[in-house]
């Protein structure tokens, strides 16, 4: 069988020849599915512990409310501020969107900073009991999401800086990538302050 010339230019010309799906924002929502369970498994770990191994009086210890409430408004208002900025990304307003992402970064350090102060004034250690270690691994745990959030959204901030930048009106994936991730963290969180403040 031989291969026309006709055939060579088609193969060659043909924009969709090489396409493939793009299955990114697939591959990233099951990363964040496979996330979920292992924090469903620190939810389930602490439910249970708190169930069926009832501490001695005096050792479960009442967790204050004002500054887990100001993380919780301060995370789910950044929700709407990375909103807002891939909204002035696709509109390509870098700038503005640039502001956004800014602000967005700095509601996470200072969730990060309130939750610092948290630990320094809870009157329990790591270990020193099982409420106290569960606490502990569930809160770090997501704090550790938190901050590594909070690095792709900088990074997001300086790749975006020009409207020809590697980030982009056309090019938008990385910013959308941030953001849903961003946005599974709040949903944690919110879930977390139900079971670990609330219950």
């Amino acid at each position: 069988m031989t291969i026309t010339t006709q055939d060579h230019d088609l193969t060659n010309h043909d924009p969709h020849a090489a396409e493939h799906p793009d299955h990114r924002m697939f591959g990233l929502a099951t990363f964040l599915v496979a996330d979920a369970m292992t924090f469903a498994g620190f939810f389930a770990a602490y439910l249970t512990f708190k169930a069926v191994n009832p501490l001695l009086p005096g050792a479960i210890y009442e967790l204050e409310l004002p500054l887990p409430t100001l993380n919780t408004i301060l995370l789910l208002v950044s929700s709407a501020t990375f909103h807002r900025a891939g909204a002035n990304l696709r509109q390509q307003e870098n700038d503005r969107c640039r502001f956004w992402l800014l602000l967005t970064a700095g509601l996470g350090l200072a969730f990060l900073a309130s939750q610092m102060v948290e630990y320094f004034t809870l009157p329990f250690g790591l270990t020193d009991n099982l409420f106290a270690s569960t606490f502990y691994a569930l809160t770090g745990f997501h704090g550790l999401h938190v901050t590594l959030g909070t690095l792709m959204i900088l990074i997001v901030w300086w790749q975006c800086r020009t409207p020809s930048g590697r980030i982009s009106a056309s090019n938008h994936f990385p910013l959308e990538a941030a953001e849903l991730y961003w946005h599974f963290v709040d949903g944690i969180w919110v879930i977390l302050f139900v079971i670990l403040y609330l219950i």
